[in-house]
């Protein structure tokens, strides 16, 4: 009886009559009239968005915060001040070496739809104020793939870079060669790197901007080689496409593979920028690396805070075991602490090129008195969970390979060097001794000894075995008054010689690791007094003491030759220890 009561129909019956209401009504209705490009689409989130919104933001979804891809001559305004940019070799005309069928055709509709001659613009014009070459990759032409007019604008570019000394910005964005140039397209790799090296041995400033996509034989030659790396967020940045890599090992890859953020977390970028910040950062960077010295600032040598007071005999204080343990603390001043209040403008750059980023070893370029410097430091946590985050301290291969990558970028542009050192120690884990350890601590030794720029390294808290030696091979070598620098930890000294390691007090009254002790043996440079015997008590009286400190021993150093300046840093070493014959 109720067979089919609840039977659901396959449609809706609609009346002969109520379609021609229907017909009629659409006819009255007018359709709106929205101009082509006025809402555009996050490929993304999927919001649609207004186009002005869009482009008030730079470009980035409001929603999601995607980057979405920007046009070179809209990147020359975001970068460079207005009214200073001028563009070079703009009608340098792309050929067909390789009789590629239809390849004419193409370059020309690619020119006529993007208004753009090349994949590539370059020019000259000033970031806040600072006078750089610029290259601009545009993805629209070809996928900004490098043929041999990208190839040849780029090496052009970086030809006026050296001819005029000034620096050089590339944002990248390419699918890689050129298949349509063939072995043409692949020479371009070799020729603007062998570019890049004459730049860099004019000591000269290179930074690469990578934006989404960077990938192939852009990503494996100039893309890779900047001083200073920089990276838009989410850009993808990889050599072989994804699709690619998982057909040929046969695995599904992580999310977030080859993006920014895995390139930053794998150790080879220095930093992700976000695009509204981009101009202020390279403005800063242009202008950390204008040659400026101590010898400009001495007259500030002479005005030190607290000079009297620095220089007066400090009194028998702590116990070594009651240092020990004051510099353990959870609220002992750390390297950052330090930087924070001592430099300016600092930024931090990540990643040692090869495998990671170490997060117990800080580093990067700042301000100290007006001149550029590059500060290191060993960062403990702060409390129990940056304390995880940061290893307790102990660094791992990485971070001494960061270390050293920043040294030598510094010995390049002729800034000196300063280093914080805080340490229980080198990481012992079997990762750390399968990326070489000891070779990585050994190369910081050998090459920090003949640095070709001044080095000043300050135990601030413990100084632990070959781990903190790693930053502390330098001209001038001080210490806090309450820290410690030891062969090897206290409880480890115990377990080794007494096979107890509760008889870590008794150890360190023997192991002679106090600042004092250490000034005496003639194996640290300087005693650096803590206010009130504590720098917990008032970082920024601590931290005035340090500074001055810092400008006059840096204005000392400047006066030096380099040979004078290496022969002292060697002999210092040279002469420590104790035998007869």
């Amino acid at each position: 009886m109720l067979e089919g009561l609840f039977k659901k129909t396959k449609y809706i019956t609609v009346s002969s009559q109520s379609l021609n209401t229907i017909r009629n009504t659409e006819e009255k209705v007018e359709k709106p009239n929205i101009p082509n490009g006025m809402w555009a689409k996050c490929k993304k989130c999927g919001q649609i968005i207004y186009t002005k919104d869009l482009e008030k933001n730079l470009g980035v979804c409001g929603f999601c915060k995607y980057n979405f891809r920007v046009p070179a001559y809209k990147r020359v305004k975001q970068i460079i001040d207005e009214g200073t940019w001028t563009e070079i070799n703009p009608n340098i005309s792309t050929l067909n070496p390789i009789k590629f069928k239809g390849y004419e055709k193409k370059i020309k509709d690619l020119k006529d739809n993007t208004g753009l001659n090349e994949a590539v613009v370059t020019g000259i014009g000033e970031v806040n104020g600072e006078k750089t070459v610029l290259c601009i990759m545009d993805s629209r032409f070809l996928m900004g793939s490098m043929g041999s007019v990208v190839g040849e604008k780029i090496t052009r570019a970086i030809e006026k870079a050296i001819e005029e000394k000034l620096p050089l910005i590339i944002f990248t964005a390419s699918g890689g060669a050129r298949m349509q140039e063939g072995m043409y397209s692949l020479m371009q790799m070799a020729k603007v790197s062998a570019a890049l090296s004459r730049l860099n041995e004019k000591g000269l400033l290179y930074v690469s901007v990578l934006t989404d996509p960077t990938t192939g034989g852009v990503t494996a030659s100039f893309a890779m080689l900047g001083d200073i790396i920089l990276s838009e967020p989410g850009a993808l940045v990889g050599f072989a496409g994804k699709r690619v890599i998982e057909q040929t090992i046969k695995q599904k890859l992580p999310d977030g593979f080859q993006s920014a953020e895995f390139l930053l977390k794998h150790g080879f970028i220095d930093k992700i920028v976000q695009r509204k910040e981009l101009k202020s950062t390279l403005g800063l960077i242009l202008k950390l690396h204008k040659k400026k010295d101590f010898i400009e600032t001495e007259a500030n040598c002479n005005d030190i805070e607290n000079k009297e007071e620095v220089n007066k005999p400090m009194k028998p204080s702590l116990s070594p075991w009651g240092k020990v343990n004051m510099v353990r603390k959870m609220n002992r001043p750390t390297s950052l602490d330090y930087i924070d209040k001592i430099f300016d403008s600092f930024i931090e750059l990540h990643g040692d090129r090869y495998f990671g980023d170490d997060s117990c070893i800080i580093g990067g370029l700042a301000f100290l008195n007006g001149a550029a410097i590059t500060v290191i430091g060993q960062q403990r946590g702060r409390n129990l969970k940056e304390n995880i985050s940061r290893n307790f301290g102990m660094p791992n291969p990485e971070g001494y390979r960061k270390a050293l990558r920043l040294m030598k970028q510094a010995e390049k542009f002729n800034r000196p060097v300063i280093c914080f050192v805080d340490t229980p120690g080198a990481y012992c884990g079997v990762g750390a001794e399968e990326r070489g350890q000891g070779e990585a601590i050994a190369k910081n030794l050998m090459e920090m000894a003949a640095l070709k720029t001044p080095i000043i390294s300050i135990v601030i808290g413990e100084g632990e075995s070959g781990g903190a030696l790693a930053l502390a091979v330098a001209d001038n070598v001080w210490m806090l008054e309450n820290s410690i620098y030891s062969v090897l930890s206290v409880e480890g000294f115990a377990s080794i010689l007494w096979k107890d390691a509760s008889r870590a007090e008794e150890a360190a009254s023997m192991l002679k690791i106090t600042a004092q002790d250490l000034k005496r043996f003639g194996i640290i440079d300087k005693v650096l007094k803590e206010p009130s015997g504590d720098a917990s008590k008032d970082i920024e009286k601590m931290s005035i003491e340090i500074k001055g400190n810092l400008i006059e021993t840096l204005c000392n150093l400047n006066k030096m030759s380099m040979d004078e300046l290496l022969d002292n840093r060697y002999n210092k070493f040279r002469r420590i220890g104790v035998y007869s014959e």
